[in-house]
């Protein structure tokens, strides 16, 4: 294994427990029932903490309302799932974690998605919307695979969806992603213009400049910000000045090489935590000032409040 690996909490639970609390409860132990901290003591059960609180009285530990909540697989060995997820920039197979950790296929699957499960931002609120005064924010759309129940469309009547030789009825992902900064994915039906505007208008700030190719689907954009700025791909302009979509067909490219060259499979109910996963190494990139060990702790911290469960089929 690699030398990442010689870090004491990677080699037992016990050290993997305490490293997990020092990273989650800074402050001290969080009661994961009434959210209290600092107001808990250990019971004799080695983990374990009981909430001082008088309408409380729980017992928790620091797996407790989190993806690895009853699981059977070591601390140490989540830990270093955690650790290979975040730092392989393509992603890294069910079945390579499977024989890394010497755990069963199925566990390690199963691990994966409990893992882009906490990578999963699932409030962008909190952040707000992408771009501001001065900004870039480029969007655009991409087709991944064959959808399961494919989209028709009543006024093609049946017909596929063709652009030269390639059928465009596949996974709709629209993207958007601001220059220097954050990426978004949403896995949609269909990409029409209804659904792309509002994915548009709702996650970027109205005094940003928005990027896009010549679609259609991005023409009622100019009254929403305060540019809107086009190449035309049709004609082989790539580049013009500042304006162009390269970031977000770089952002496609690294999620593609990723799903075809190292996930290979990947149902369209999944298709929302792969693009999680992808956006997570993207917004925690070198480039942004974050190494694998700060992407694995920003990882771990977002194990909060989320469970996962084999009955949960999505």
């Amino acid at each position: 294994m690699s030398n990442a690996f010689t870090a004491p909490h990677f080699q037992t639970p016990e050290l993997a427990r305490e490293w997990l609390e020092k990273t989650r409860w800074p402050e001290g132990p969080v009661c994961s029932h009434c959210g209290t901290i600092g107001h808990a003591y250990k019971t004799k059960k080695p983990g374990w903490y009981r909430c001082a609180e008088k309408e409380c009285r729980k017992d928790f530990t620091v797996t407790t309302g989190t993806v690895m909540e009853r699981s059977h697989i070591p601390l140490n060995k989540w830990l270093m799932g955690f650790y290979l997820m975040s730092a392989s920039k393509k992603g890294i197979s069910a079945h390579q974690l499977h024989r890394a950790l010497a755990v069963d296929y199925k566990t390690a699957w199963f691990m994966c998605h409990r893992i882009r499960e906490a990578m999963r931002d699932d409030d962008p609120a909190k952040s707000g919307p992408l771009g501001g005064e001065g900004k870039i924010v480029e969007a655009d759309e991409t087709y991944f695979g064959k959808p399961e129940a494919a989209h028709v469309s009543p006024q093609r009547k049946g017909r596929p969806y063709l652009k030269g030789d390639k059928v465009r009825n596949s996974r709709a992902i629209v993207a958007l992603v601001e220059r220097g900064g954050s990426l978004r994915s949403f896995h949609v039906a269909v990409a029409d213009k209804d659904t792309v505007s509002r994915i548009v208008t709702e996650n970027v700030k109205r005094e940003t400049r928005l990027h896009t190719d010549e679609s259609r689907l991005y023409t009622s954009a100019d009254a929403h910000f305060a540019a809107h700025e086009t190449v035309k791909h049709s004609i082989k302009e790539y580049v013009r000045g500042d304006i162009h979509t390269n970031t977000i067909e770089g952002a496609f490219l690294i999620f593609k090489r990723g799903m075809k060259g190292v996930y290979q499979h990947c149902k369209e109910k999944h298709l929302h935590r792969y693009l999680a996963e992808f956006d997570f190494r993207y917004n925690h990139r070198v480039g942004l000032g974050c190494s694998d060990i700060d992407r694995t702790i920003a990882a771990v911290k977002g194990v909060e409040g989320k469970r996962l469960t084999y009955r949960q089929p999505h």
